[in-house]
């Protein structure tokens, strides 16, 4: 068991820590009272320009992927099985999103989770990383829609970790696990941009 609350603890602590939030408040701006008031990469570019935007998406990515190495090593000095190992990875990655969203320092409030996400998910299996961030690019590339190309790459997610099972490119499913929770958690963060996308009015990244 000792494992696996290290990998719960670690994952919630790491992605807690309020990056873009700190970003603003070093640009003199609290960014839950600007824009669409949320502390992910996406509101602190459209506040503050790639400057600030650009470092806050790289934390909240490296916030992720650590999680998910700091759980993995952890589990592998402490002799346990690869299927604990990857299950301990998993639940590292999940905790990480969770905190990134549900921030203690914030007072449980927090960003979409679409970038710790992906870092967990490199952590976890870099190919299905690597197709779920293909799915993402093309969608904002013909959308212009980051809202809209998160949440089709996320539910990419779980269906290339499905595939790659069914092809036997994967023992154990694990990870298709962690892929429905994480899937289920960053749409239902996503619920307000979906209601706009629905009724038009959730607002584009125009190309320059």
């Amino acid at each position: 068991m000792f494992p696996i609350g290290f990998s719960a603890l670690i994952g919630y602590l790491l992605g807690s820590f309020p990056s873009g939030f700190l970003a603003g408040r070093i640009a003199g701006v609290d960014v839950r009272q600007a824009g669409s008031g949320n502390i992910g990469a996406t509101n602190v570019t459209r506040l503050l320009g790639k400057r600030f935007g650009y470092p806050v998406f790289l934390l909240d990515f490296a916030k992720g992927i650590a999680a998910v190495m700091l759980s993995v090593h952890m589990a592998r000095r402490t002799g346990a099985s690869q299927g604990l190992v990857e299950l301990c990875g998993a639940i590292a990655g999940t905790f990480s999103v969770i905190g990134h969203s549900f921030s203690i320092w914030l007072g449980f409030k927090g960003g979409k989770g679409v970038a710790t996400s992906i870092g967990a998910l490199f952590g976890l299996n870099w190919p299905a990383a690597l197709i779920v961030g293909i799915v993402w690019c093309l969608t904002f590339q013909i959308t212009r829609y980051v809202s809209l190309a998160s949440v089709v790459a996320v539910i990419a997610f779980p269906v290339t970790i499905g595939a790659m099972l069914l092809l036997g490119r994967l023992t154990t499913p694990v990870l298709l696990y962690f892929s429905l929770c994480l899937a289920g958690l960053v749409i239902f963060r996503h619920r307000s941009n979906l209601s706009r996308l629905l009724s038009g009015t959730e607002p584009r990244v125009l190309r320059k």
